[in-house]
């Protein structure tokens, strides 16, 4: 079947911190076992998804308890609280939130969602796995040297896993506009344009002219893309790259300040408090310290 310890504590150490041009995940931890039994009744303060691979028992939500068995899965969301109940299972699961602030709000409105899904047990036909369970097991260690995902891929083939659990429960939203294709890699275009200049003076003008593209094509591919302004995403983008160096550099806040953009200490600080409510220097000491 599967090498269990070795699967979990591969996944532990590669796949934690998830981030991608659209989305970010703090994974809390991931579980691979052989042999899980009954949990108390209790509740966390972000997602948990599961997935059965054999074994049976039953899941509590609430007041509602559901019968599990191979081919299930079930997703324990944030301040809910949830038991398992079962003389042992081959249990996967992942506990994990959204960093919102790194993460596309198309995107994060889905995980909001998934916080609010009623339908939080999903089980396979027989014989027809879900692309997310597949997902699931390409990220394990075969028994009798098999091969597997290489460490270095484990990150994005996580990422991808997370990414499928809204539209596995049913937890996507509706948007009213998808841009084409077209739309889309413009999008992504302009997106890598801001991202490689932030220390330049950027504007909607300037950007637009650097993508040969009108100011009002441009505002409209982020309202209707991403369902933010242009001057929106500027401004998280400035602070996301800012809190970055923050935590993983010795930069100075005014070489921070430059580097993103925002010239002045003053203009960096406020802008910085405003989206985070925690100051430059005070969000470094923290994350310095691991709080």
């Amino acid at each position: 079947m599967y090498r269990w310890k070795e699967s979990e504590a591969r996944l532990r150490r590669y796949a934690f911190d998830l981030r991608g041009s659209d989305a970010a995940f703090k994974v809390h931890y991931w579980g691979v076992s052989g042999r899980l039994v009954s949990n108390p009744y209790h509740k966390h303060s972000f997602f948990e998804i599961c997935y059965v691979l054999n074994g049976e028992g039953t899941y509590q939500d609430r007041d509602a308890v559901h019968p599990i068995g191979r081919g299930t899965w079930f997703c324990s969301r944030p301040g809910v609280y949830h038991q398992i109940v079962t003389s042992g299972l081959e249990l996967l699961f992942v506990a994990f939130e959204v960093d919102e602030n790194a993460t596309a709000s198309s995107l994060a409105d889905d995980f909001r969602l998934l916080a609010r899904q009623e339908n939080i047990i999903v089980i396979e036909k027989e014989g027809e796995a879900h692309p997310a369970s597949l997902l699931w097991r390409s990220l394990l260690i075969p028994d009798g040297g098999a091969p597997s995902v290489p460490a270095s891929a484990l990150s994005h083939a996580a990422m991808a896993l997370i990414l499928s659990f809204p539209a596995l429960f049913g937890g996507e939203s509706q948007r009213p506009m998808q841009p084409s294709s077209s739309a889309g890699a413009m999008l992504h275009q302009a997106r890598l344009y801001i991202r490689d200049n932030l220390s330049e003076p950027l504007t909607l003008p300037v950007v637009a002219a650097s993508l040969n593209i009108s100011e009002r094509h441009l505002s409209r591919l982020f309202s209707s893309g991403i369902h933010e302004t242009f001057t929106s995403y500027l401004r998280r983008e400035r602070v996301r790259q800012a809190a970055l160096l923050l935590k993983n550099s010795d930069c100075p806040i005014q070489d921070i300040a430059d580097r993103t953009g925002f010239g002045s200490v003053h203009y960096f600080t406020r802008t910085f408090h405003a989206l985070m409510r925690i100051t430059p220097a005070k969000y470094r000491e923290e994350t310095r310290h691991g709080k």
